[in-house]
């Protein structure tokens, strides 16, 4: 792989981190950097993310899984580079995915027929993040997470959040995470508007990536989320 590549892979993962980290911040975690390998929380993390994300490839599975906390049901693991084994420690492979760029200033793409006329806003307020997270943003969410560097972006129809995604700063790059609905033209409008001068990056698997490569995007490199399985 290239050098340009490997550098696009890296921030892409730090960005990952750097959303985690606030996301576990704001439920009262303390997760910790190992130098510039590793971010892992030594307790369980909140649902659906990761007890650990490696930052660089090569990173010693056992480095990994004495960050963090097995002994509890669902630990997991974001293996960015897909070059860890933790069979040994009892993980298995939960999913495969793609790491996906898109470089500033590219075009917009059209809005999707279902997307056309959606009126696009960040979520201010507690309240208005919950009907965010009602209408398929996931969550929950703590309203601190709502700051400089954080948007959740929603699309609205008749003033009803109908799309909606997550835009994070970290890296160098904007990460696009918890994409809902016909979202990839109003999310990277968005996205463009606040920070035209930085690449976005995500990733994605199956049906929803070829939607993001519609948008735009190149499919960049592998990636692997192990679950603890015993």
């Amino acid at each position: 792989m290239d050098e340009a590549r490997m550098g696009l892979l890296r921030r892409a993962a730090v960005n990952n981190a750097a959303w985690c980290d606030a996301v576990c911040r704001a439920h009262g975690l303390a997760p910790r950097y190992d130098g510039e390998q590793l971010w892992s929380s030594a307790r369980r993390t909140p649902p659906l993310y990761p007890d650990a994300v490696t930052l660089e490839p090569g990173v010693p599975a056992r480095n990994v899984v004495r960050g963090v906390d097995i002994a509890s049901h669902g630990c997991s693991v974001k293996d960015s580079f897909a070059d860890l084994d933790l069979v040994g420690a009892g993980f298995e492979v939960l999913f495969e995915a793609q790491w996906i760029h898109r470089p500033a200033g590219a075009p917009l793409p059209e809005a999707e027929a279902e997307a056309a006329g959606l009126e696009w806003s960040e979520v201010s307020g507690a309240e208005e993040l919950a009907a965010w997270e009602a209408a398929g943003g996931g969550g929950p969410f703590r309203p601190g997470l709502l700051g400089e560097g954080i948007v959740f972006l929603a699309g609205r129809a008749d003033g009803r959040i109908v799309a909606g995604a997550v835009a994070s700063t970290g890296g160098g790059v904007v990460g696009v995470s918890n994409l809902f609905g016909a979202a990839w033209a109003g999310v990277l409008g968005a996205v463009s508007d606040r920070w035209p001068e930085l690449d976005v990056v995500g990733y994605e698997h199956g049906e929803d990536l070829e939607a993001a490569v519609r948008a735009g995007f190149a499919a960049i490199g592998p990636l692997r989320v192990w679950l603890f399985a015993q």
